[in-house]
């Protein structure tokens, strides 16, 4: 009995000091969001004495030519809502498909997507780049450096994880369902849309947040097919110009990054249920 409160005391404990490892960060940014350069250089790690400084630091960073803040803002909830929605409905329908035929390559297929989940990123960097200036070549339409470029690279590295996520639910979906739906006159893509879309929403939810959070605060990829200094933006983009070469106002910077990374934990907040519910369903049924 002693043996398991003492080891109960050192779980919390542990849960404890990772809470705080993982918190501390999110305080840095927080207290000195509000906070003047000057304050920051002299006491990072002290309260703001004036928490309405945060205003003000927002208004200058949103008033700053070079960042043009909101329309970097419009730029990433356009390029996420539609990678997600596509990411989304595209990875169901192959994951749908890929369960329902019965085929000697339907696994064969599965396990390519499956492979874009385990090649680092690195590896393709420098081929995606070369496929979007051939695909260039070859149709006439602009794709680096273009909203519908990045979107287009989103939806394939949002793909492999989403599909993966999707086959396992779709698995434990009964045939009957589909069968019933048929018999009433459904076609097969009244058949998803009608029946197994509605099914899928936990999952679906749980994916709209992961590739969310993932796609609104990506760095690397945007940097790689849009560039510093374009014309479109995302907000990563416009936070990192304001880190110059030789001086860097930390309190612009982490107030820039606070208000970028409101949305996301907004979202988080709110679908949290959703996603343990939706991580956990194709494993319980």
């Amino acid at each position: 009995m002693k043996k398991e409160k003492i080891g109960l005391i050192l779980l919390e404990v542990f849960a404890i000091i990772l809470l705080i490892a993982f918190f501390y960060p999110f305080y840095i940014i927080i207290i000195n969001a509000a906070k003047s350069y000057s304050e920051i250089i002299t006491d990072p790690l002290s309260l703001p004495d004036n928490i309405f400084q945060i205003f003000t630091n927002a208004k200058e960073v949103m008033a700053k030519p070079n960042i043009n803040y909101f329309s970097s803002f419009m730029y990433s909830v356009i390029i996420t809502l539609v990678s997600l929605i596509a990411i989304g409905i595209f990875s169901a329908m192959a994951a749908w498909v890929l369960v329902r035929t019965k085929t000697r390559y339907s696994l064969i297929i599965f396990m390519i997507f499956l492979s874009g989940m385990v090649i680092p990123f690195q590896v393709v960097m420098l081929p995606l780049v070369r496929l979007l200036q051939t695909m260039k070549d070859i149709t006439g339409i602009p794709f680096k450096g273009t909203v519908h470029g990045i979107i287009l690279a989103y939806i394939g590295f949002g793909a492999p994880l989403s599909i993966f996520l999707f086959h396992g639910f779709i698995k434990s979906i009964p045939m009957d369902i589909e069968e019933a739906a048929i018999i009433d006159g459904c076609t097969k893509s009244q058949v998803f849309f009608k029946v197994i879309l509605p099914i899928l929403k936990p999952i679906f939810v749980t994916l709209l947040v992961l590739n969310g959070m993932w796609i609104w605060n990506d760095y690397l990829l945007p940097v790689l097919i849009l560039g510093k200094g374009s014309s479109v933006q995302t907000l990563p983009l416009s936070v990192s110009m304001l880190a110059g070469n030789y001086f860097k106002d930390w309190s612009l910077i982490l107030t820039s990054v606070l208000t970028a990374a409101l949305p996301v934990v907004i979202l988080f907040l709110f679908a949290q249920k959703h996603i343990i519910k939706g991580m956990t369903s194709g494993a319980i049924k």
